[in-house]
């Protein structure tokens, strides 16, 4: 049943992209705003219960790119900071959950407003600076994804609310969406500005308290994100940011009683630590701590003989190789037949061939660097294994350079071995692998992509046969959480593609969708009612 007495949040839609054309105005705006903030020194501190907190130890933020550049320091929180932070968590949920469901989500519509106005450069410039991205991977995702979350979460939130259970006569029947008990602890990494607010933003908008524990290589941006959500009217101890070890946090937060839940993107050891910790010690919280992961993946694209060689090669360049190939989403394995190979292979490394490398100021530059040194030096193990390796060969890229940036050319690795290292396991880097398939093996190399790999995160196939695209999305049902037809892995857009994987890549809950909502959610059922009897007698006793 659907209840009309609701609040309706604003009309939603994606936010509008800007292109950022040579010498236009938003170019050049944001280009100023770059200088003006690689001038600066940033101090960023912990924002615990609405106080910054300075403890005086510093870890240096610098350009992965030109890491010599230090763009400010961070201040490091440890086991101290870490409680006080649940504790002012806990200390504000009550008075933050009673608020009227739409106040608390008017601090988020307000902040995606800012983000969206006056904070729009700053947001991009931080992400452009601090994690490497060019221009358009910025803005599509530090302004664009980020206001999309919290706009559409408002969106999905009403929704939420107008759900109500029937009522029969004499009775009225209500659900009552509470927040869950205790403090959320949320753990966001480098990779997306986006996913960044959004963990901390979900369970807050919906009366949760967070501690946030954001990646050490991207607090420039996290830095802004609580800038904006202060600006925005957010309460003190609603949102507490730690930065802080994440072995140091971890052994902090989750043994606490009042852990109500982890919202967590990152790796797939990480997170599978955290559940054991979490359920090998169960009886010790309050209440079932609620568990929301997206972790690795091995996201594929499978080519069909159908297949128009130019798209798959133009999904291979952008899927394979935008952010430098550090998306949980980025196409890392492909499948590709006999017959189209050669075709493909000219226009692959004729694309890689053009694409130019180097810092994000130049806004020419497609490619910029790995996000540091520990992300570069894994990199280089896998390309030296390649070259060290007889079943396959680096056809294109595979150079390194760390002397001023964390820098390593877009790498295309054949191989004959459908099992080779670089096919099964995580780079999280710009290395592609490409196993060749003769078409009578059609049926086995299906297999083979669904099999292959303990992730099922992202994927994308490509016919024009549609027999052919209806059978291979069937046998690959289960190999991928967001699956493409004729279009890159990459690229989820909130409230059109919900985003996340099962298998060893999450809980697939569903990012960017009403469903991860219900997550920081627990429902209490009322039933009033009107005219209670008062004997004991049933009709059917006569």
């Amino acid at each position: 049943m659907i209840s009309a007495n609701i609040p309706q949040t604003p009309a939603v839609k994606n936010e509008p992209i800007n292109a950022y054309l040579p010498d236009s105005p938003e170019t050049k705006s944001l280009q100023q705003t770059m200088d003006q903030m690689a001038k600066q020194h940033a101090d960023i501190p912990c924002y615990i219960d609405g106080q910054e907190i300075r403890t005086g130890q510093i870890e240096n933020v610098v350009m992965p790119h030109n890491h010599q550049h230090v763009l400010g320091h961070a201040h490091i929180g440890g086991e101290k900071e870490l409680q006080a932070a649940a504790n002012a968590a806990i200390k504000a949920q009550h008075e933050w959950a009673a608020l009227p469901w739409q106040s608390r989500t008017a601090v988020f519509l307000k902040a995606a407003d800012l983000f969206a106005g006056p904070y729009r450069n700053a947001i991009n410039a931080a992400t452009m600076h601090g994690q490497s991205k060019n221009c358009y991977q910025a803005e599509i995702d530090a302004a664009c994804e980020l206001i999309d979350f919290l706009r559409f979460n408002a969106y999905f939130y009403q929704q939420i609310m107008q759900h109500q259970p029937v009522s029969s006569p004499g009775v009225w029947n209500q659900l009552d969406w509470r927040p869950l008990e205790g403090f959320v602890m949320a753990i966001t990494p480098f990779n997306f500005t986006a996913i960044a607010g959004n963990l901390p933003a979900t369970p807050a908008m919906l009366g949760n308290t967070v501690v946030w524990k954001p990646s050490g290589t991207q607090m420039l941006s996290a830095h802004v994100i609580m800038q904006v959500f202060k600006a925005a009217g957010l309460p003190d101890g609603v949102i507490n940011m730690v930065a802080a070890d994440g072995p140091v946090a971890g052994a902090a937060l989750l043994p606490r009683a009042d852990l109500a839940g982890v919202h967590f993107t990152g790796s797939t050891p990480t997170f599978q630590h955290i559940y054991a910790e979490v359920g090998g010690h169960i009886s010790r919280y309050r209440s079932y701590p609620r568990l929301v992961g997206e972790t690795g993946g091995k996201d594929f694209v499978f080519a069909h003989q159908s297949a128009v060689p130019e798209t798959v090669a133009t999904a291979l360049s952008r899927g394979a190789f935008e952010y430098q190939g550090q998306k949980c989403s980025a196409a890392s394995r492909a499948y590709i037949p006999a017959s189209i190979w050669s075709a493909v292979k000219a226009q692959l490394v004729a694309d890689i061939q053009s694409f130019k490398m180097g810092s994000t100021r130049d806004f020419s530059n497609f490619i910029n660097a790995v996000i540091d040194e520990r992300a570069f030096d894994k990199i280089k193990t896998y390309l030296d294994y390649v070259n060290q390796a007889s079943d396959a060969e680096i056809i294109v890229g595979g150079q390194c350079d760390k002397s001023e940036g964390y820098f390593i050319e877009p790498t295309v690795v054949v191989t004959s071995n459908p099992q080779f290292k670089t096919m099964r396991e995580e780079i999280f880097g710009p290395v592609l692998t490409i196993y060749v398939y003769q078409e009578n093996d059609f049926e086995d190399t299906l297999d083979l992509c669904d099999q292959g790999s303990m992730y099922a995160l992202t994927g994308a196939i490509f016919a024009q046969d549609r027999y052919m695209i209806n059978h291979m999305a069937d046998k690959l049902r289960n190999a991928a959480g967001n699956f493409y037809i004729n279009d890159k892995p990459t690229g989820a857009v909130v409230g059109q593609q919900p985003f996340g994987g099962g298998r060893a890549s999450g809980t697939n809950d569903k990012a960017g969708s009403a469903l991860n909502l219900y997550r920081w959610l627990s429902p209490r059922t009322i039933k009033e009612t009107f005219v209670p009897p008062n004997d004991y007698r049933y009709p059917f006793l006569g």
